[in-house]
């Protein structure tokens, strides 16, 4: 068994992954995390990194389709890189989520829940059609991945901000259409996790893989259900402003529990996959703007365990939660050192290894 870290060139402006805004949200929902569980100054640090984070990746998206209209044009209709669009939205719905629960910023959090509502459809409607019409198309090895699944987190985000809006107080007038929504858009993601999760599952079991195809964003396999957790909590949490979500209060419960089942499940065998990637067959670990992919589902883990616990008053599973917190911020921890000696030191080459074990 052995252990390698290896240096890799970074992302410049024209080859800027469109999944790079999975870095804020990360950092967002481990602010999240951190804040419900009354961990002293680090929400509040995350909270302005992750508004730093938030608008140099817009500024850089933007330069980008100004300078390279050519390579953004490329990730758009790529099977492999244009899911990674869904991050956007999901990092817009992630920021409005800590205005609201850090900051009780609801005024600001108003243009953020407008913002990611026109993004969720012009991505979610324009990258679909775009991958449906082109005229060559990947096999399922080479274009699905779990990148495929942010999706799923980018519907659900709508819906809960949705939610944490109208409990603000926000659209009073027009509580009961919009909570009607975002049921609809629980549901909706519910269902494209199960459609997706499907040919998922087909490739694991019935298509080769190697190594280095268990990619850091297989972790969403477990944070769209661990998100769609969360709409479902929410959902339950402010049942009263909608007469139709009162009246589903036991189906809502019921597939609440369903999800977080499903995302527990999956834990037990990303590990054991991650120890085969990285331990026995020696994948070295290389800074990757999708490895932020990977730390957002487990801080989720935490935040959806943690409101479950309150709705289903079910109080022993908050150790839970308190583990995945610890473990979502050293999951960051070590991602944000490699994003920072990934650019202080972009030219150098390789690492160090551990002994082999035989």
């Amino acid at each position: 068994m052995k252990l390698r870290f290896r240096r890799r060139r970074p992302d410049d402006l024209e080859t800027l992954h469109p999944a790079y805004f999975a870095l804020v949200m990360a950092t967002g929902i481990v602010a999240i995390a951190t804040d419900l569980h009354g961990v002293p100054w680090v929400p509040a640090v995350l909270f302005w990194l992750n508004a730093f984070f938030l608008v140099g990746l817009v500024a850089a998206t933007g330069a980008r389709i100004l300078r390279y209209p050519g390579a953004f044009a490329a990730d758009v209709r790529s099977h492999s890189r244009g899911v990674g669009f869904f991050t956007v939205v999901a990092a817009f719905g992630v920021f409005g989520n800590q205005l609201v629960l850090q900051m009780a910023a609801v005024e600001l959090a108003i243009f953020f829940w407008i913002a990611t509502a026109v993004l969720w459809l012009v991505v979610m409607y324009g990258v679909l059609a775009v991958l449906t019409i082109q005229p060559d198309k990947p096999g399922l090895a080479d274009g699905l991945n779990g990148g495929w699944l942010v999706s799923v987190v980018a519907t659900q985000s709508v819906a809960i901000l949705t939610v944490l809006m109208l409990a603000s107080g926000v659209c009073v007038g027009l509580a009961q259409p919009l909570m009607f929504m975002a049921l609809v858009l629980w549901l909706g993601g519910g269902i494209l996790y199960l459609w997706l999760m499907t040919l998922i599952f087909y490739r694991y079991t019935f298509v080769r893989m190697s190594p280095e195809d268990l990619a850091p964003p297989y972790w969403i396999n477990m944070g769209a259900v661990a998100i769609s957790t969360l709409t479902g909590a929410f959902l339950l949490e402010h049942s009263a402003l909608s007469p139709v979500v009162m009246e589903l209060m036991p189906f809502v419960k019921g597939l609440t529990l369903s999800c977080w089942a499903i995302g527990s499940l999956w834990i037990p065998l990303l590990v054991i996959l991650g120890v085969w990637r990285y331990l026995i067959r020696g994948v070295p670990f290389t800074y990757d703007p999708l490895y932020w992919g990977a730390v957002f589902p487990q801080g989720m883990y935490s935040v959806c365990t943690y409101r479950l616990t309150k709705v289903l008053e079910v109080p022993f599973l908050m150790p839970l939660s308190e583990a995945f917190m610890i473990i979502a911020v050293a999951a960051w921890a070590a991602a944000f050192v490699g994003l920072v000696e990934s650019r202080l030191r972009p030219t150098v080459r390789i690492q160090s290894s551990s002994s082999d074990t035989q």
